[in-house]
């Protein structure tokens, strides 16, 4: 029988360490299904947050040897055995306790985003006109399944823990999905400026290269805001219309 050796991070928010557990392998079984039989078997205090275990809750993030993941959709058969798996909770938020950390944050920025406002009806029945190509270009951003892996990698977040002047690329992206709607009416150019630091997103496409939904969060998100926003501060052109129509 196939054996993984785990160094798995126990603790809680005044401190913790890595400790380790061996234990069998099954054909098919993916990193959560390895973290519960430890729990199982060895370990039954050991935190874990996971719901559907299908990739689509975002319940079950964590970092695998380093990089955040999902536990539920990391194959065991994908990661080398012959030395210890670090399995540790994600980085950029304060844990709770072993591999649950407190995402709560989180929360608290999307209601401070300016929300959806659509524009007065085309039609008398309440109805509007789109055109398909403007509906498309922002149905990826809403396959987010706030797994927030995309902040934990975020070296803004992760490294320098700016969270008091960075919404992270989960929440630009949310911020793309509603300024690139063909129905929305509200300004939020100066609000990702001024308050969600969008300028400090230095384009590595971390984040893209991590999202289990295969968000372009970069190239398709942030570059776009970021260019909106410079054409809006700093654009000569546009700084005349402004001062001249008063908008």
């Amino acid at each position: 029988m196939r054996t993984a050796t785990f160094n798995i991070w126990r603790g809680d928010a005044d401190g913790g360490e890595f400790k380790e557990y061996t234990t069998e392998l099954s054909e098919g079984m993916v990193v959560l299904d390895a973290m519960h039989q430890v729990q199982a078997e060895q370990a039954q205090d050991l935190a874990i947050r996971w719901n559907c275990k299908a990739g689509k809750c975002g319940s079950c993030s964590a970092e695998v040897n380093g990089m955040p993941k999902l536990m539920c959709m990391t194959r065991m058969s994908d990661l080398p055995t012959d030395e210890p798996i670090t399995i540790q909770p994600l980085k950029a938020f304060p844990p709770i306790k072993d591999l649950v950390t407190d995402v709560s944050w989180n929360y608290e920025v999307k209601k401070k985003i300016t929300p959806f406002k659509p524009r007065e009806p085309d039609f008398e029945d309440g109805s509007w006109e789109m055109h398909q190509s403007d509906v498309d270009r922002i149905q990826e951003f809403r396959k987010c399944i706030e797994c927030y892996l995309c902040q934990d990698v975020c070296h803004v977040l992760r490294d320098h823990h700016m969270h008091e002047e960075f919404v992270g690329p989960r929440f630009l992206v949310y911020s793309a999905a509603l300024e690139m709607h063909p129905l929305d009416t509200e300004e939020r150019k100066k609000e990702l400026r001024e308050d969600k630091g969008v300028g400090l997103c230095n384009i590595t496409k971390c984040c893209t290269k991590v999202c289990p939904e295969g968000i372009t969060i970069t190239d398709n998100a942030i570059i776009p805001l970021k260019e909106r926003v410079v054409d809006d501060a700093y654009d000569p052109i546009t700084k005349l219309v402004q001062l001249v129509t008063k908008k």
